[in-house]
């Protein structure tokens, strides 16, 4: 088994790329050890000292380290983790784990503009954000302020405020007048 490793614009984030189908669908976003139990790929990686968040995609897996240590100390125990996984054949999510749905529901007198604020996320921001190794998911719309869910390589990356801002806030306001603004949230 041959795995990639590809930088992400977040220093602190690399993205690995098994060579396989890590979800059928969706992404599932670990952001401490103690949220991965219902994944056995996510456990296996936060076994390694230094992991401090994994995110898994359709065909990546997404690492985020601690400040406190360098890549070149714990890339090859990752790597590790990743290669002993997929051999061992146990499956990436534990049979009782259900996936969430990639965006907040909304309804309500917004709800036809929310359904275009999705459609761009899904049509355009989602699959570029997924090149970088992270996610950005609908969390909210109040008075046309945009409240986006940041994932993976997105969360806490220098680069996810200009993103927000200079991208994915002129894009909505562009094809939708009603938003104003684009805001994270941390969930």
């Amino acid at each position: 088994m041959f795995i990639q490793t590809e930088s992400t614009p977040n220093p602190a984030t690399l993205k690995f790329l098994p060579g396989q189908t890590v979800l059928k669908t969706g992404t599932m976003d670990f952001p401490s050890s103690a949220t991965s139990e219902i994944s056995p790929l996510a456990r296996g990686i936060f076994a390694v000292d230094g992991v401090s968040g994994v995110f898994l995609g359709t065909d990546f897996i997404t690492v985020t380290k601690a400040d406190t240590v360098d890549w070149d100390h714990i890339k090859p125990a990752i790597l590790g983790a990743v290669m002993e996984h997929f051999q061992s054949g146990q499956p990436v999510l534990a049979d009782d784990a259900e996936l969430t749905s990639a965006h907040a529901s909304h309804d309500g007198p917004d709800e036809g503009i929310v359904d275009q604020i999705k459609e761009l996320l899904d049509s355009r921001v989602r699959p570029a954000v997924a090149q970088d190794g992270g996610d950005i998911t609908f969390h909210g719309f109040d008075r046309g302020v945009v409240y986006l869910h940041m994932k993976g390589a997105c969360a806490g990356c220098p680069s996810s405020t200009l993103t927000l801002k200079m991208g994915i806030e002129n894009l909505l306001r562009h094809y939708i007048p009603e938003v104003t603004e684009v805001r994270p949230v941390a969930v």
